[in-house]
C-alpha cells in the first residue's frame, strides 16, 4: 500500500471512530439555538470538539505508546488510575450512547422493536468487529467512512443552497461558551486518547514502518480527520441555524427528541422522503464505527496491562459489549444527563494531559505535569460538585474563581501554574 493511500485510509478511519451519535445529533440543534450567532457558537464547538482532540492524536504520534504514557510523568499510580477511569467511562457512557441513538432514530421509527433487542444485535456486531481488530482500520477507512461522508456532504451541501437562511435570534448569552460546553458532549477529547491508541497498535501489528514514519503518518492522518470533523461540524451547525425559520422544534420535547426531529427535518428538506432512510443509515454507521473504536481501544489497553494476554483482550471486549447492552437501553438524553458530572470531572484533566504532551519537552518536565494536573483537578471540583449537590452552596466559591460561572474555573489557574513552575525551573537553572 502506498503512503498516500495509507494516510487517507487511516485518516478516514480516525474520522469515523470520532464521528458518533453526539457528533451528528449535537451540532444541528446547537446551530438552531445559536441562530444569528452560529459562527461564534461554531468557534467554541470546534475548540473542544476538533482542535483539542486532534492535539490528542498529535500527542499519540509523539508518544507512540498507550494511554498510560499520557499521565506517567505525574506518577505511575495516577496514570494507572486515570487510564482505568477513562476506559470505564468510555464503555459505560459514549459506547452505549451510540446504541441508544441508533435505536431511537434508525431502528424504532421503522420497526418499533424494544431497545433491548437493538442493543443485543448492535453489540453482537460490534464484538465481531472488535475480535477481528486487525481488519478494523482498513474496513472502516475503505468502506464505511466514505459512505458516511457522502451522505453528510449531500445533506449539508443541498441544505446550504436550498434554505432561505432566515435565522432566529440566538438563545445563548455567551455563544462561544455555549459551543465550548456542547463540544464536551461529543466526548472527542476522550475519544482521541482512546482511539489514538487503536491506531498505534494497528500500525504496530503491521510492523513495517519506523518510529518516524509512523509519527508522520499519524500526524497527517490526524489532520485529515480534523479537517473532516471541522467541515462537517461547521456545516451541520450552519444548516441548523439557516433552517431556524423553516423547521419548528417543539420546546416541550426532551433535548434528544429535539435533536432527532431537527436532524430528521433537515434531512427530509434536503433529500426528500428518502432523507429519513439516509439519516437512519448514516446514524447507524456513524454510531457503530465509534463503538467499535471505543471497545477495541479498551480491550487493547487491558491486553497490554496483562502482558499481552489475548484472553484479557477477549474478556474485556465481551464485558464492554455487555455493559453496552445494559446501559444502551436508556434513552439518549438520560445518558447525557449521567455523563455531565463525569465530563466535568475527567475532561479538564484530559485536556491538560493532551496539551502538556503536545508541547515541547523543555517546557513540560515531570514537576510541571504534577503541579498543573493537581491544580486542574482542584479547580474543576466545583463544576463536578455542581451536578451533585445544591448549586446555591457553590455560588460563593464560583464568584471568587475567574470563569467558574462558565464551568471553566480550572483554565486560568492551570495556565498560571504552568507559567510559574516553568519560571521557577528557569531561575533554578540560572543559579
Amino acid at each position: 500500500m502506498n503512503k498516500t493511500k495509507e494516510i487517507l485510509i487511516t485518516g478516514f478511519a480516525l474520522f469515523s471512530m470520532f464521528f458518533g451519535a453526539g457528533n451528528l445529533l449535537l451540532p444541528p440543534l446547537l446551530g438552531y439555538n445559536g441562530g444569528d450567532n452560529w459562527f461564534w457558537v461554531t468557534i467554541g464547538f470546534v475548540i473542544t470538539a476538533v482542535i483539542i482532540p486532534i492535539f490528542g492524536i498529535l500527542a499519540h504520534a509523539k508518544l507512540q505508546g498507550t494511554l498510560y504514557d499520557f499521565g506517567k510523568k505525574v506518577s505511575p499510580t495516577f496514570s494507572l488510575l486515570y487510564c482505568v477511569i477513562v476506559y470505564i467511562i468510555s464503555i459505560a457512557i459514549p459506547s452505549p450512547r451510540t446504541a441508544s441513538a441508533t435505536h431511537e432514530i434508525a431502528i424504532n421509527p421503522f420497526f418499533g422493536t424494544s431497545p433491548f433487542i437493538t442493543s443485543c444485535v448492535y453489540f453482537a456486531l460490534v464484538l465481531i468487529f472488535v475480535l477481528n481488530r486487525s481488519k478494523v482500520l482498513g474496513f472502516i477507512g475503505k468502506y464505511l467512512t466514505p459512505f458516511i461522508i457522502v451522505i453528510l456532504i449531500l445533506v449539508i451541501g443541498i441544505g446550504l443552497f436550498s434554505s432561505e437562511m432566515i435565522m432566529n435570534p440566538s438563545a445563548f448569552k455567551t455563544p462561544i461558551v455555549g459551543g465550548l460546553l456542547e463540544g464536551y458532549q461529543t466526548f472527542d477529547a476522550i475519544g482521541a486518547v482512546v482511539v489514538g491508541g487503536v491506531v498505534i497498535i494497528s500500525l504496530n501489528l503491521k510492523g513495517s514502518a519506523s518510529f518516524t514514519e509512523k509519527k508522520e503518518l499519524i500526524k497527517k492522518s490526524g489532520f485529515i480527520a480534523g479537517l473532516g470533523l471541522f467541515i462537517i461540524y461547521a456545516g451541520l451547525i450552519s444548516v441548523g441555524a439557516f433552517y431556524g425559520s423553516e423547521i419548528l422544534v417543539d420546546g416541550t420535547l426532551s433535548n434528544d427528541m429535539q435533536r432527532a426531529n431537527l436532524l430528521r427535518g433537515i434531512s427530509i428538506a434536503t433529500l426528500g422522503n428518502i432523507g429519513n432512510v439516509f439519516l437512519s443509515t448514516l446514524i447507524a454507521l456513524a454510531c457503530f464505527t465509534t463503538a467499535v473504536g471505543i471497545i477495541t481501544g479498551t480491550a487493547d489497553y487491558f491486553k497490554g496491562l496483562f502482558k499481552g494476554s489475548q484472553k484479557a483482550y477477549i474478556i474485556t471486549a465481551i464485558f464492554g459489549c455487555l455493559i453496552g447492552v445494559l446501559v444502551g437501553q436508556l434513552d439518549f438524553h438520560s445518558i447525557i444527563v449521567i455523563a455531565l458530572p463525569v465530563l466535568m470531572f475527567i475532561y479538564p484533566i484530559t485536556i491538560i494531559l493532551i496539551i502538556l504532551n503536545v508541547l515541547p519537552e523543555k517546557w513540560c518536565a515531570a514537576i510541571v505535569f504534577k503541579w498543573v494536573v493537581a491544580i486542574t483537578f482542584i479547580f474543576s471540583i466545583p463544576d463536578f460538585l455542581g451536578f451533585i449537590i445544591d448549586k446555591q452552596l457553590l455560588v460563593g466559591v464560583k464568584e471568587i474563581i475567574p470563569l467558574a460561572k462558565y464551568h471553566f474555573g480550572w483554565v486560568l489557574p492551570s495556565i498560571l501554574t504552568f507559567i510559574i513552575v516553568n519560571g521557577l525551573l528557569i531561575v533554578r537553572k540560572q543559579k
